[in-house]
């Protein structure tokens, strides 16, 4: 029974999970950006009520979080959400809290070790994970081995450029692949191509966006092609670079995937001739809205448990 932790700019979620990767109980609360040491205690707190509720003596503690992270020495980075964590190390103070072993990985990593692990990636030796939301993050699974940079750096595969006259971004470059294909994109575009009579423009959403295409608004269903070649570009290179087994998409953007697949097929069919990019399978996340809490447990299984 392991004590997952998911730790994100705005909420932290616990749980317990089994072995075969489902989840007992979870619970959830705010995070404080600013007070690293409330937020340890609020978890482990949590740990302890999450375990209670499940009937559950922790085996260990796995934990997904936004980025960076440094998984070896198990820090915070330079975490942009979360300025008061930054240096902290909260696999030291959890297992002095629980006397058990506890991992760290960035939570794209995690997700992808859940879904190489326990999901749509079973059985798939080279795999990649991509979540489009707010931003565009995954994480890359070769050989059943997860992918480290140097130093156990996490690949940034949303910042790879796409088109450099395009929108400035936080990462230092223009038109990288987050800034042209993650939700807040779509929103862009309509802000910048929609009639000014155009109805839905105050306040609207990616997801409203969504919705207003699958009822066939012409405006919204423009946002959508836009949207799609963009995503179909990045995931190109992707295939370009790594032919893997396995794509495996998530995100709040992907929930709405029929509007984009057949869109992002075609354009990796007209630029991927080099490379067998037919036996590449794109395939949709399958663990549902508890990726992350089960990516968390992933993580100790992963480090511990092979």
């Amino acid at each position: 029974m392991i004590g997952a932790v998911d730790i994100g700019g705005t909420k932290i979620a616990v749980g317990i999970v089994d072995d075969g990767g489902k989840v007992l109980s979870r619970m959830e609360a705010p995070t404080d950006p600013d007070r690293y040491s409330s937020g340890i205690e609020i978890i482990a707190r949590m740990l302890r009520e999450s375990a209670a509720t499940a009937g559950a003596e922790l085996s260990g503690i796995g934990i997904g979080s936004t980025g960076p992270v440094d998984p070896i020495r198990g820090e915070f980075g330079d975490v942009d959400f979360l300025p008061g964590w930054r240096g902290k190390n909260p696999v030291q103070d959890l297992a002095q809290i629980f006397n058990v072993r506890v991992a760290l990985e960035n939570d794209g990593d995690a997700a992808a070790l859940a879904e190489a692990g326990w999901g749509a990636g079973q059985n798939r030796s080279r795999l990649i994970y991509v979540t489009v939301g707010t931003g565009i993050g995954g994480g890359i699974v070769l050989d059943g081995q997860l992918y480290r940079g140097v130093d156990g750096a996490h690949p940034e595969v949303g910042h790879h450029v796409i088109d450099p006259a395009g929108p400035e971004c936080s990462c230092g470059f223009r038109g990288c692949w987050e800034s042209l294909a993650a939700g807040p994109a779509m929103v862009a575009w309509i802000e910048s191509h929609a009639p000014a009579a155009y109805l839905h423009r105050p306040g609207i959403t990616a997801k409203r966006i969504c919705e207003l295409a699958q009822e066939g608004d012409e405006v919204a269903l423009r946002a959508v092609e836009h949207e799609a070649y963009y995503l179909g570009l990045g995931l190109a290179n992707l295939i370009n670079l790594f032919t893997p087994d396995a794509i495996v998409l998530s995100g709040s953007v992907m929930k709405s995937a029929a509007l984009f697949l057949d869109r992002i097929r075609a354009v990796i069919r007209g630029g991927c001739r080099f490379v067998p990019a037919e036996k590449t399978q794109l395939t949709l996340a399958s663990l549902g809205d508890d990726t992350n809490l089960i990516g968390a447990a992933r993580v100790w299984h992963y480090r511990f448990a092979q």
